[in-house]
């Protein structure tokens, strides 16, 4: 009778084989989660619920798009999902921004990383576009630093710096590349501002 009861009790006290586990609301973001490519509106609703909201989104030039956000009330968790259709039939890609700082995190680096914490993960100096543009303080060029490896399954990491203060003249401009170790870009000192995850093509 004691061992039935026992074996009763470590039934009930184990956790359903069925059920689901919380997802992730931080920590390091990876080409499966907290967003998978074959994600689409309707299954982020349904693992996040009401941390889930479809809204407009900010495009480049002032144009806007249709979205999800995850964690929109939390700024420091807010993940921001684009589709490749007006349909959502499947996520393109994530985007963190909106905010000082992240909980989430890609390679060790983090909406409000500086310009030396990145070049330290990339393991040598990259190139950085011009300031002051709708395209500026994006890296395009990791010169074949860490960083410029794709995530295991093949997702590719964008990255741009930004500063509230206005960049000098001479690290302004489309068409303007900058070294990350440039003295004036250094002294300047601009942080990340914006961190983009985009799935591969299927």
């Amino acid at each position: 009778m004691i061992r039935s009861l026992t074996a009763t009790a470590l039934i009930l006290l184990a956790p359903p084989a069925f059920a689901q586990s919380a997802p992730p609301q931080d920590g390091p973001i990876t080409c499966a989660s907290p967003v998978a490519p074959e994600d689409t509106e309707k299954t982020l609703k349904q693992r996040y619920g009401k941390d889930a909201v479809t809204q407009e989104l900010a495009g480049a030039e002032g144009e806007k798009y249709r979205g999800l956000v995850l964690f929109p009330k939390a700024m420091d968790r807010r993940i921001e999902i684009a589709f490749t259709d007006d349909k959502a039939g499947r996520a393109s890609g994530l985007i963190l921004r909106e905010a000082k700082i992240s909980r989430w995190s890609i390679g060790g680096i983090t909406v409000g990383s500086s310009l030396a914490n990145v070049q330290k993960a990339n393991g040598k100096p990259f190139l950085v576009s011009g300031f002051e543009w709708d395209y500026g303080g994006f890296v395009t060029d990791w010169k074949g630093g860490a960083l410029s490896r794709p995530l295991q399954d093949g997702c590719t990491v964008t990255i741009r710096f930004g500063k509230k203060s206005g960049a000098p003249r001479s690290l302004s401009g489309d068409g303007v590349k900058i070294a990350s170790d440039n003295a004036t870009l250094v002294k300047w000192a601009p942080v990340v501002t914006e961190i983009g995850v985009n799935f591969p093509d299927k």
